[in-house]
């Protein structure tokens, strides 16, 4: 069986291309690596560090409702997406700056990590984890 080295992309539709893009920039440091029309529709490849999302645009579509909504009304859901970053006061700082509104009352500390719960211009939820010593740890 082959091992797994890591998620290598999400894709995702999104409302503006453009706008996520940018978003994602701003927010991240990601960059378009790659992009297109298709079927009429701005899509492209967004990476930053090890971590790409291939994003289509689709302005017509509705975004889902929310994932608590859905498993409540008996659906299974993606809940977040989560996003790793090592550097804690320039993560507070991009908060700052950007005006993210940060879930849970802000930074939610678990036993081995922190994580801020934010949302992307579409909608989609985000856990952005900061790790204890930079690492997984579950011991």
């Amino acid at each position: 069986m082959p091992a797994v080295k890591h998620l290598d992309h999400l894709n995702l539709s999104v409302r503006n291309f453009d706008q996520s893009a940018d978003w994602y920039r701003r927010v991240f440091g990601f960059e378009v690596v790659e992009k297109g029309v298709y079927q009429g529709q701005p899509w492209g490849v967004l990476k930053g560090g090890d971590a790409m999302l291939c994003v289509y645009e689709h302005a017509e579509l509705k975004h889902e409702p929310d994932a608590d909504a859905l498993a409540n009304a008996g659906f299974h859901r993606i809940a977040h997406f989560g996003l790793r970053i090592t550097d804690r006061a320039a993560w507070e700082a991009t908060v700052k700056r950007e005006g993210l509104t940060v879930h849970y009352g802000g930074a939610y500390e678990w036993p081995h990590s922190t994580s801020w719960y934010i949302d992307d211009p579409t909608g989609y939820s985000i856990e952005v984890a900061l790790w204890n010593d930079d690492t997984p740890n579950f011991g």
